[in-house]
């Protein structure tokens, strides 16, 4: 990609020689056209340039690859000011003796034209300058470097976060499906068989589905709908549940294991300490690019509710770091029923990512209804 060679050009050690190349001979050129504006030809001023150039390596580099690494980006700015500062006189004698033994012979050797005076303050400007603008350079280069590393140290830290999120929520999900389909396998159900292709498919949805950044919201649900039948085995008929679904989920995606945990903690922490019968309700709606998803579910009301669950505390992270300011999360706990509200503005797929996913139709075993979704 060009950026990316632009990139390297500037940062890979691989082009230094030839990045120090390209400057010194750009930067003499442009010096010997300056000095043409004022004076003499500008063959005569390339040679000049080009005598003194031993000065000008010697003089820069000292500053620009060593106080700069050494001080500055330390945070010693008094001491590279005094080094600044005595570099500066250095520099002052430095032009005189240079003049007076090595370019006047030189000039006078070559037939180019030159003062007379050992203190000349153009060419102790041309030191000057090339110290300070290869200096500033290489704080610019070496900031720009800093910054960039820091940028992607800080994007590996939050993959890596969001993976760490998305590893505690798979066993953590798994753990309790498991738990249904193993105490159905101790009363020999024959829904057991049933329960494990179930189970298989959101095996092979968390495991191979999930590896991308945004998911069918189709498929998302579709695989919430077996989690509920899964649960729904387990219950039989002591629970009510109800899914309604309203606006058009196909071709939308969303961040996968998004919504799974609320219906998790609500099996979890609502129906199963229920003594009476219990009930649950999921409505989701999608409308102008708004995902809205309500989990209601009726609870004991001397039991109450802990936030601090595994599956929504995670969540809450993952929204946090997937959608910052585009989601909104109430939890309530209104006694003898427990509701959670999620909105989350949603965005189309990057166009260089490959969410390599085949949309398949949702089967499931629950009354779907159209309500409007408040």
């Amino acid at each position: 990609m060009p950026e990316a060679e632009d990139h390297a050009w500037l940062f890979d050690s691989r082009y230094r020689l030839r990045r120090h190349i390209a400057y010194w001979c750009a930067y003499l050129l442009l010096w010997a056209g300056f000095w043409t504006l004022i004076m003499g030809s500008y063959g005569q001023n390339v040679v000049k340039m080009l005598i003194w150039w031993p000065v000008f390596l010697f003089y820069s580099y000292p500053m620009a690859y060593g106080a700069v690494p050494r001080l500055i980006l330390k945070n010693k700015y008094l001491v590279f000011l005094a080094v600044a500062l005595g570099w500066g006189i250095v520099g002052w004698y430095l032009n005189i003796y240079y003049r007076a033994y090595v370019f006047f012979p030189l000039a006078d050797r070559f037939g180019i034209a030159r003062g007379t005076h050992l203190i000349e303050p153009s060419s102790f400007l041309c030191m000057s300058t090339t110290a300070g603008s290869m200096t500033a350079s290489s704080l610019a280069k070496r900031w720009g470097k800093k910054q960039k590393e820091l940028v992607q140290a800080e994007q590996e830290r939050t993959v890596a976060q969001l993976q760490l999120l998305r590893a505690q929520l798979h066993p953590h999900f798994l753990f309790n499906t498991l738990n249904n389909i193993y105490a159905f396998a101790l009363e020999q159900s024959p829904h057991t068989p049933r329960l494990i292709v179930k189970l298989s498919s959101l095996l092979s949805y968390m495991l191979y589905e999930c590896r991308t950044d945004e998911v069918w919201l189709e498929k998302e649900v579709e695989v919430m709908k077996h989690y509920i039948d899964l649960e729904k085995e387990r219950y039989g008929d002591k629970i009510d549940i109800s899914v309604n679904i309203e606006g058009d989920i196909r071709d939308t995606f969303i961040a996968p294991l998004l919504m799974l945990p609320f219906l998790e903690n609500a099996f979890k922490h609502g129906t199963s300490e229920q003594i009476e019968r219990p009930w649950m309700s999921v409505d989701i709606a999608v409308k102008d690019g708004v995902l809205r998803c309500k989990v209601i579910n009726s609870k004991n009301e001397v039991v109450p509710f802990h936030e601090e669950g595994v599956g929504i505390n995670n969540v809450k992270k993952r929204l946090a770091f997937l959608y910052p300011g585009k989601y909104s999360l109430k939890l309530a706990d209104e006694g003898h029923f427990f509701m959670v509200a999620l909105m989350v503005t949603l965005q189309g797929p990057v166009a260089s990512k490959e969410i390599k996913m085949v949309k398949q139709p949702a089967e499931t075993a629950l009354h779907e209804t159209t309500v409007p979704f408040n």
